[in-house]
C-alpha cells in the first residue's frame, strides 16, 4: 500500500517565520531515503539543508525556487510504500524485537539505539521499488509523456488565464513550461526561440525523470516595468538582504538611537599584541586588535550593565542580562551577518580569539547555524578594516548598544607632555536611549578606552 506524505517547511527555530527556497536537490520521480537532503533554504540567518522525513518517491514539488514560504507551508509530497508487516502485532518473546526505525526529520523524534544500517540497495532494487510505487500513484518515471512538465504555481496561472498546457511546449529545462511561456500564450506572442527548437519540443515528450527546475527562474520578473536596455538591474529582495532591511527599519524606528565617540591612543595595545605573537604559550591562537577590544567590552560591561540589557515593550520590563553574548558583525557574500559568542565574558583571551575566528569564518562560508546568529546581547563592528575612521552603526534589534572600531592611524598625539607620532583609533558607540543614559554610555566608552590605552595591567592577565 502506498500513501502520499506531505513535507512542510519545519520551524528552524530562533523566531524564524519564513525562508526562501534556494534550490531543489531532488526531482519528481526521484527515489529518496530517510534524512536525504531534498532542498536548500535560506533563512534570515543561514543557508540550511532540509532532510526528508520520509523514504519513498518524490511525487510533486509544490514550491518554485526563489519563492519565500512561511513555516508550515507544504514543500513537496512523497509517495511512501508501507511494508505489509509494518502493522502486524508483535508476539512477546524472550528476546525483544528490534524497534522499527521511525521516519523523522533529523534532530526531531527519538533515536533508536542498536539499530543496524540497512543494506545498501542496488540500482536495480531502487528501480523496481520506484516503479512499483510510481505505478500506484500515477507517476511517469519512464515511457511516454503523461502530462506537461509544469510547477504548481505556473499550472495555477495557466488555469486562471484559460491556457491549455497540453498544447504547449515549454522553453525551460527538459521541456518545463515556464511562467513566460504561459504569458506568451495569452498575449499571442511568438514562442521563444528556445521553445521553437526541435530538441526543446522533443524534450517535452522525452521519457525519463521529470526535473522541474528552470535554468533561469522568472517568477520575479517585473513585467510591469518598461525595458531599460540594460541600464538598470532589478534584483529580488530576498534572504539576508530582506531580513537585514526589515531589522534595520525596525531598529531605527523603534529604538531612539544616540551616539558618542572617543579617539584613543592604542600604541600600548599594539605593543601588547606584538608580545603575544612572541609568546610560545599563545602559538596557534590569532589574537588581534578585535580580540582585545572584545575583551575590553566584556570587562567594561561589568561596571556598566545597562548596556547589556533589552527593552521588552510588550511586558513593560527591562531585561538585564547576567551574561555577555558578544555579537561580531561580519561582512559576507550573502550580506551582513552577526554571529554571537555565547558567554564571551567567561572566556580567556586565547579562547575568545578562537571563538571570533571560528564564528566569522563560518559566517563567511555560509555555514552558520540559526543558533550562532541569535541571542546576542551587544555587538562590535570593525569598520576599520575598510579604512573608515568613524561611523554611526544601527543597533541590532533587541540590543542596547553597538560599538564600531575605526581604522588605526599614525598621527601626532600628546604623549608624556610631548608631541609624538602614535597609533590612534576612534571608537563609535550607538545606544538605545530608552535603556542607557548619556552619562552611562560615556562612562562605558571611557572604560573601554582606558583598558585599551593601558592594557598591560588588565588584558595581559585575562
Amino acid at each position: 500500500m502506498t500513501t502520499i506524505q506531505t513535507v512542510t517547511l519545519p520551524d528552524l527555530g530562533e523566531g524564524l517565520t519564513e525562508s526562501d527556497l534556494v534550490e531543489w536537490t531532488v526531482a519528481v520521480g526521484d527515489t529518496v531515503e530517510l534524512n536525504q537532503v531534498v532542498a536548500e533554504v535560506e533563512t534570515a540567518k543561514a543557508l540550511v539543508q532540509l532532510p526528508s522525513p520520509y523514504a519513498g518517491v518524490v511525487a510533486e514539488l509544490l514550491v518554485e525556487p526563489g519563492a519565500t514560504v512561511p513555516v508550515g507551508t507544504a514543500l513537496l509530497t512523497i509517495a511512501v510504500e508501507e511494508r505489509a508487516d509494518a502493522t502486524a502485532p508483535t508476539t512477546p518473546a524472550a528476546e525483544p524485537a528490534a524497534p522499527e526505525r521511525t521516519a523523522v526529520l533529523v534532530g526531531y523524534g527519538p533515536l533508536v539505539e542498536g539499530s543496524s544500517r540497512p543494506r545498501r540497495r542496488s540500482r536495480s532494487d531502487d528501480w523496481v521499488a520506484a516503479h512499483a510505487v510510481a505505478d500506484e500513484v500515477g507517476l511517469a518515471l519512464a515511457g511516454g509523456r503523461i502530462g506537461p512538465k509544469v510547477l504548481p504555481p505556473v499550472r495555477k496561472l495557466a488555469h486562471d488565464l484559460g491556457v491549455d498546457l497540453n498544447k504547449m511546449a515549454g522553453s525551460g529545462k527538459d521541456g518545463m513550461i515556464t511562467r513566460e511561456d504561459v504569458l506568451r500564450a495569452v498575449s499571442g506572442a511568438d514562442v521563444s526561440p528556445a521553445a521553437r527548437r526541435p530538441d526543446a519540443l522533443s524534450a517535452a515528450h522525452r521519457p525519463g525523470l521529470a526535473r522541474p527546475v528552470q535554468d533561469a527562474p522568472t517568477q520575479h520578473a517585473p513585467t510591469q516595468h518598461a525595458p531599460t536596455s540594460g541600464r538598470e538591474v532589478r534584483t529580488p529582495i530576498t534572504g539576508v538582504r530582506k531580513q537585514t532591511a526589515a531589522a534595520m527599519v525596525a531598529s531605527a524606528f523603534t529604538a531612539p538611537h544616540a551616539s558618542t565617540s572617543l579617539t584613543i591612543d592604542v600604541t600600548p595595545t599594539l605593543d601588547l599584541l606584538a608580545e603575544f605573537t612572541r609568546d610560545p604559550a599563545l602559538e596557534g591562537h590569532r589574537i588581534t586588535i578585535l580580540t582585545l577590544v572584545a575583551k575590553a567590552v566584556t570587562l567594561a560591561l561589568g561596571r556598566n550593565p545597562s548596556l547589556n540589557a533589552r527593552w521588552d515593550e510588550a511586558a513593560g520590563e527591562i531585561v538585564q542580562f547576567g551574561y555577555v553574548n558578544l555579537g561580531i558583525a561580519a561582512a559576507t557574500p550573502r550580506g551582513l551577518l552577526v554571529p554571537s559568542i555565547k558567554d564571551a565574558d567567561r572566556l580567556r583571551l586565547p579562547d575568545l580569539a578562537d571563538a571570533i575566528g571560528e564564528l566569522t569564518e563560518s559566517a563567511r562560508a555560509g555555514t552558520s547555524t540559526p543558533a550562532d546568529l541569535a541571542g546576542g546581547t551587544i555587538t562590535i563592528t570593525n569598520i576599520g578594516v575598510f579604512g573608515v575612521d568613524t561611523g554611526t552603526p544601527i543597533l541590532v534589534p533587541g540590543q542596547a548598544a553597538i560599538l564600531a572600531m575605526g581604522a588605526i592611524r599614525r598621527r601626532p598625539w600628546e604623549f608624556q607632555d610631548e608631541l609624538a607620532l602614535r597609533s590612534v583609533m576612534t571608537l563609535s558607540l550607538s545606544f538605545d536611549h530608552r535603556l542607557v543614559d548619556g552619562a552611562e554610555a560615556a562612562r562605558f566608552l571611557a572604560d573601554v578606552g582606558t583598558i585599551l590605552a593601558r592594557p598591560g595591567s588588565v588584558l595581559s592577565m585575562v
